[in-house]
């Protein structure tokens, strides 16, 4: 079969009322309108295309990939149907779909699969292509090794909340969401793929099961999911703040904490219901190491402030009041994640969207203090005060939001 040029086999063009659900799709149509299937073919290789899978043989035998095609009278028969990330229908139970790049279409045909690969089916920016070498030669030259997503800002512009309390809640993830090249108000989340998606959760959460995604996501909310000793720490320095009108000086923040931690290892007479309990003293070393844990803690935190003032993520006069941002922006993105690998459903997945929206805005007053505060706790988790892509692309990802005019921080009051 001769290499047929996709506008020969290709939908009726875009009606006027008909809005590209990102930026993704708004590039595909406008390619097409001008034929130039050279810039449509790149975009479909600079980003993420989806297929659906067979849910129970993926679940079966993950190593493997059961691909789904479809019928299309026009093709006259079997299709391999592929999708952006904006053309993707609604998470159901028991369809699922894999994430793969443009060339991979290529290297997978076999014999026995369809004669046609369609992008985005029954949409204006819809294109037929032919799957078999030689002639998918002629598309699949235009594909990247190694893509890079990261650093886009995508929005859904039909299809995902731009205002109101699901949109604020999405938005406390969008840092992570540029930061992959994912779009930020996406409730009905796909991600990198059902398998990926799963891959995720088990590799960095130890996530398998459903009960194990709705303990993290829970830990994530309450602001449980990070160390006890950041709180404590940055606690006394709001309370001094508090006391001595904002102004903090850090040789009296160490001091105080040590005063504290001393004071608290004393030993105390306990008064409970069951009657009185004392408490024994702490050993003296172990006072004294907890101490030095907790200077050593400040050192820390005052230099990543210094750095994210010196990079404009902090003003000049601004200090991160807490990291509760650090759980928060995790639990709107946890929230997706449990949708995207099936271990929720799009309900649980809105309401704790919202619920971990509305915790942002009782813990902070703008944007900007919930993205400091975000970085500060990635970077005590992660950074070990190298100040490498844990923190470097931490503040990419919030220079873009800052200043992209389709910003959801930009267009969405933060209280």
């Amino acid at each position: 079969m001769p290499f047929v040029q996709p506008s020969a086999a290709s939908g009726p063009p875009a009606p006027p009322s008909w809005t590209p659900p990102t930026d993704i799709e708004q590039a595909l149509c406008e390619a097409k309108a001008r034929e130039d299937w050279a810039a449509y073919f790149k975009v479909l290789a600079q980003n993420r295309l989806y297929f659906e899978i067979q849910r129970d043989k993926a679940d079966s035998e993950p190593s493997a990939t059961y691909r789904v095609f479809g019928y299309d009278l026009r093709a006259g028969g079997e299709i391999w149907a592929i999708y952006t990330v904006g053309m993707l229908p609604a998470p159901e139970p028991h369809r699922i779909f894999e994430c793969r790049t443009f060339g991979w279409f290529a290297r997978v045909w076999k014999s026995t699969d369809p004669p046609w690969i369609v992008v985005n089916p029954g949409s204006p920016c819809e294109a037929f292509l032919p799957s078999a070498p030689p002639h998918s030669g002629n598309w699949a030259r235009y594909s990247i090794d190694s893509p890079d997503f990261s650093m886009r800002l995508h929005t859904l512009q039909v299809g995902g909340p731009l205002h109101g309390p699901v949109a604020h809640g999405l938005a406390c993830g969008a840092l992570l969401c540029v930061n992959n090249g994912s779009v930020w108000n996406a409730m009905a989340w796909h991600g990198t793929g059902y398998r990926l998606e799963r891959k995720r959760l088990r590799e960095w959460w130890g996530i398998t099961a459903r009960e194990g995604w709705q303990c993290a996501l829970a830990n994530l909310i309450s602001r449980e999911s990070h160390s006890a000793i950041w709180d404590f720490t940055l606690g006394m320095r709001r309370t001094i703040a508090r006391d001595f009108g904002g102004h903090v000086d850090v040789g009296y923040w160490r001091q105080a904490a040590a005063n504290v931690i001393r004071a608290n290892s004393e030993g105390s007479v306990v008064v409970t219901e069951d009657g009185a309990t004392k408490t024994e003293p702490r050993p003296e070393s172990e006072t004294e190491a907890r101490i030095e844990g907790i200077q050593r803690l400040i050192g820390r935190i005052t230099r990543y402030e210094a750095r994210m003032r010196a990079d404009g993520v902090l003003d000049e006069s601004r200090y991160v009041s807490s990291v509760d941002a650090w759980d928060l922006g995790r639990a709107s993105k946890m929230a997706r994640w449990g949708l995207g690998a099936r271990f929720g459903t799009l309900e649980e997945t809105e309401s704790a969207v919202i619920q971990a929206g509305r915790a942002a805005a009782l813990s902070y007053k703008s944007w900007q203090d919930f993205s400091a505060g975000y970085i500060l706790g990635r970077c005590l988790h992660f950074d070990e005060e190298e100040f490498g892509e844990w923190y470097q692309d931490m503040v990419e990802a919030h220079r873009i939001l800052m200043s992209d005019p389709g910003s959801p921080w930009l267009n969405i009051p933060f209280q």
